[in-house]
């Protein structure tokens, strides 16, 4: 086992040296490359999410899924109509197709697509909307931010649950869900996300006080729901990772799974209220 993990962490190390520069040159970027990595990285998360619906269920055709995870995608950078406009009409189209197919039960069918394309679309979609706000550089840095925050909480977090965890605090912080996540890594990610937001207080100007710090808290106190909310899915899939697709970290959905939750709160708190 110990030695599984230290094979297990420096896949972990050395995918995150080569993919946090580029990470954060395409949010800089901004415009068509920041939309076309979300996107890619939605018919990932989409994909995934399919096949662990499929123990369950039997939705729509994978190609008509993918085709409607661009199509929402597409809108979300372009805006051709409101989104619930066309979640609306795909809802409809939804329920017709359901009609003509026999496989499985249509309620279990309808309900795991649904769940794909509005969980996947809207929190990547919330995501480019962030990247997208302001216009003196404060998308730019809320998504960087967001991005740092969500790292230091899942480095403090697996840190400070490795070498504390149990030792304070008996009982654990989602057994049913998470036997392993521990409330000492719990607060251990979330010291973490806050003095990363403190720390960005110079590196990012653009920022009131009040952005960085309520990001950093926001962060650090809901990081372990976007976890818990795919290891549920999982759990009741019966499959252990979304995918193999990234070394050391399972697949799109294991990785952005804290991200996909955040974002959309980040967005709604500074962008809408």
């Amino acid at each position: 086992m110990g030695k599984f993990l230290s094979v297990n962490l420096l896949q972990r190390v050395l995918v995150a040296l080569a993919g946090i520069p580029f990470l954060v040159w395409v949010i800089k970027l901004g415009g068509a490359p920041f939309f076309l990595l979300l996107l890619i990285l939605a018919l990932a998360a989409t994909f995934e999410f399919y096949r662990i619906a499929r123990h369950k269920a039997d939705p729509s055709p994978l190609w008509l899924v993918l085709g409607l995870t661009v199509l929402i995608q597409l809108n979300f950078y372009f805006m051709y109509i409101d989104t619930w406009e066309l979640l609306l009409g795909i809802v409809l189209l939804l329920f017709v197709i359901e009609l003509f197919r026999v496989d499985g039960s249509p309620l279990l069918n309808l309900g795991s697509v649904m769940t794909i394309l509005l969980y996947v679309n809207l929190c990547f979609g919330a995501l480019l909307q962030l990247r997208q706000y302001g216009n003196n550089g404060e998308g730019e840095a809320l998504v960087l931010l967001l991005f740092i925050c969500v790292w230091a909480a899942d480095i403090s977090a697996y840190f400070g649950g490795s070498l504390l965890g149990g030792k304070l605090i008996r009982r654990k912080l989602f057994e049913r869900l998470s036997p392993h996540k521990t409330w000492e890594g719990y607060f251990s990610g979330f010291a973490g996300s806050f003095s990363a937001s403190v720390f960005c207080l110079q590196l990012m100007p653009q920022l009131s006080l009040q952005q960085l710090i309520l990001t950093g808290v926001i962060v650090g106190a809901v990081s372990p729901a976007g976890d818990l909310i795919e290891s549920m899915f999982k759990r009741d899939a019966g499959v252990k990772d979304s995918s193999a697709l990234i070394p050391g970290h399972g697949g799109v959905l294991d990785r952005f799974d804290t991200i996909m939750f955040v974002a959309p709160i980040v967005y709604l708190l500074f962008c809408r209220l």
